[in-house]
């Protein structure tokens, strides 16, 4: 797939890709290296691993990674409470020893985890490892060698291989640096918020309903708002839920019903230090300067 199709069909997945990310998507999937999607929380890097796994039309397996991640959470565990049942009704039976052992660590008891649900998939599913930036460096170098091999080794039952070899897309926030040695094995791309046409599009890709010149507006409201001192900036999903909130306020111009537009502001502002930024004053000025 060219990276100029691989975009129009994103596009028909609702995702507007910038042609940086296209090709860089589009490379990665023909190197069969990781995606190292960096940015700001809202500009849309989870969205697309969404979209690829439509496009594609596979699964989409997520690991959201948070502090303290440790790899039994991300690759596998067994069942505990189970494999303890199990050892009382053997021991009820008489039954012991290797044969017991055996049965208790087999695939039955085996709980996937999304890494190693990624390598038992069939068709080759997008794999998407969110937020790599809050786990520790720790957890970043073990996941740096699956990544590698495509494999990983449970003692009980041997090297589990990739039956397909996943697409995989990482993201970061960049709230710390990733190493060197992961970086060399992806392939990069920074994914800021989009422009105003680009932005206008994927509008009009959720929200094919409302008329062009009010999209114009909101787009211009939200990118003007961005820029004001904001404790967390509004992204492109936050976007979207204010013009849907507009739209069922029965909002046709922003200008023309600033009670409406404040109210709305609850979809944009997500603390009560931004709220109290913004008051009414502030939103009929921006409002004012996008119509």
């Amino acid at each position: 797939m060219e990276w100029q199709r691989l975009k129009e069909g994103l596009a028909g997945a609702k995702y507007v890709a910038s042609d940086d990310l296209a090709m860089a998507l589009h490379l990665a999937m023909k190197l069969e290296r990781p995606l190292l999607l960096e940015g700001a929380a809202g500009v849309g890097k989870t969205r697309l691993a969404a979209a690829l796994a439509e496009l594609l039309g596979t699964r989409l397996i997520r690991l959201q990674c948070y502090e303290g991640l440790d790899a039994a959470q991300a690759i596998y565990e067994w069942n505990y409470q189970r494999q303890l049942l199990a050892i009382r009704a053997g021991a009820e039976r008489g039954e012991a020893g290797p044969e017991l052992e055996a049965r208790i660590f087999s695939e039955e008891y085996l709980l996937a985890r999304p890494l190693l649900e990624s390598l038992r998939e069939e068709v080759a599913p997008v794999l998407l490892i969110d937020e790599l930036d809050r786990a520790d460096e720790a957890f970043e170098a073990y996941l740096l060698e699956i990544l590698s091999e495509f494999q990983v080794t449970v003692p009980e039952l041997g090297t589990i291989r990739a039956r397909a070899r996943p697409h995989v897309i990482l993201t970061s926030n960049a709230t710390r640096d990733l190493s060197d040695a992961l970086r060399r094995r992806c392939i990069y791309s920074f994914v800021d918020y989009p422009e105003r046409e680009a932005e206008i599009a994927i509008l009009r890709a959720h929200h094919p309903e409302l008329e062009l010149r009010l999209m114009g507006q909101i787009v211009a409201f939200v990118q003007a708002l961005r820029r004001e001192p904001l404790e967390k900036v509004p992204g492109v999903a936050e976007m979207l839920d204010f013009a849907a909130a507009l739209g069922g306020l029965g909002v046709n111009d922003l200008s023309a019903d600033p009670v409406a537009v404040q109210a709305a502001l609850v979809t944009l502002l997500k603390t009560q230090a931004d709220r109290a930024s913004v008051p009414r004053e502030v939103a009929e000025r921006l409002a004012g300067k996008a119509a």
